[in-house]
C-alpha cells in the first residue's frame, strides 16, 4: 500500500483513514506536510503523531496496538511512593516548557541522535504558547533534573517525551502529572508505543479502534475550567 503524501502548503488536508497505516513499520500512515498548529491538532485529534529523524521527511504514525494509561490505574511502586512522600523534588507545571523540550532533545545514552529536531522544538513551543502543549518540571536544589511534555485536548493528554538526569525524576514527573490530571477530570493519557518504563507505571496496550473511540468520546468533553490555570 502506498503512503499518502501530504501537501505542506495545505495544513487542513485530511489524513488518510487509520486502517491504511502500515503493519511494518507499525503505524506509518503518511509522509510530508508541515508542523503547523492546525496540522498537529488535526493529527492528535485523530490519534496520529509525527516522529522522524532529522535526515527524513516528516513521518506520521498511528501504531496498533496503542499504549495508554487510564489515570486511575497508575502504579506507584513502594520506592517511588517513598520518594514522593519525602518531597525530595519540587514539581512545577508549565514553568520551563522550552527547557524541558530542550532536555528531552538531548541524545540518550543508548542513542547518538534525537528525533526532536529544531523544527519539532519550535512547533511544540508554538503549541505551548497557544495553550495546547504543556510541561511538567522536576527540580532538585533549583536544578531541572526531570520532566515531560505533551499535548492536551479535551480530557485527553498526549504524552510526547520525558527525561531525567537524577534517579526517579521522570517517574515523579509522570506520577505528579497523573495526579493532577485526575483532579482536572482527564480520562486518558496517550503513551504512544510500549516501553517497559511506562508499563511499570500502569500503562497498557489497547486496540487502535478502541483508542479512536476513546478519542471521539473524551477529546470532545471539556476538562476542568481550572486545568493548567491554577498552578
Amino acid at each position: 500500500m502506498r503512503l499518502t503524501l501530504l501537501d505542506p502548503d495545505h495544513p487542513e488536508q485530511a489524513f488518510p483513514p487509520l486502517y491504511q497505516a502500515l503493519r511494518e513499520p507499525n503505524g506509518l500512515l503518511a509522509v510530508g506536510g508541515c508542523l503547523s498548529t492546525k496540522r498537529l491538532l488535526n493529527a492528535y485529534r485523530r490519534g496520529i503523531f509525527p516522529w522522524y529523524n532529522t535526515d527524513e521527511p516528516i513521518l506520521w504514525w498511528s501504531p496498533d496496538p496503542r499504549l495508554v494509561l487510564f489515570p486511575d490505574k497508575l502504579i506507584v511502586s513502594r520506592s517511588l511512593g517513598k520518594t514522593l512522600r519525602k518531597n525530595v523534588f519540587t514539581v512545577t507545571f508549565d514553568k520551563a516548557f522550552s527547557d524541558v523540550i530542550a532536555a528531552c532533545a538531548k541524545p540518550r545514552k543508548d542513542s547518538e541522535g534525537t528525533w526532536i529536531s529544531p523544527d519539532i522544538n519550535q512547533a511544540y513551543i508554538n503549541l505551548h504558547h497557544q495553550g495546547y502543549a504543556h510541561s511538567v518540571e522536576v527540580w532538585f536544589n533549583d536544578e531541572l533534573v526531570g520532566g515531560l511534555y505533551g499535548v492536551a485536548l479535551g480530557q485527553v493528554f498526549f504524552g510526547e517525551s520525558m527525561f531525567h538526569t537524577k534517579t526517579d525524576a521522570s517517574k515523579v514527573a509522570f506520577a505528579s502529572l497523573v495526579d493532577q490530571l485526575k483532579k482536572w477530570d482527564y480520562q486518558l493519557i496517550d503513551c504512544q508505543v510500549h516501553t517497559n518504563h511506562l508499563e511499570s507505571l500502569g500503562a497498557e496496550e489497547i486496540d487502535r479502534r478502541v483508542f479512536t473511540k476513546l478519542l471521539n468520546q473524551y477529546c470532545e468533553l471539556p476538562a476542568s475550567p481550572h486545568a493548567w490555570q491554577d498552578l
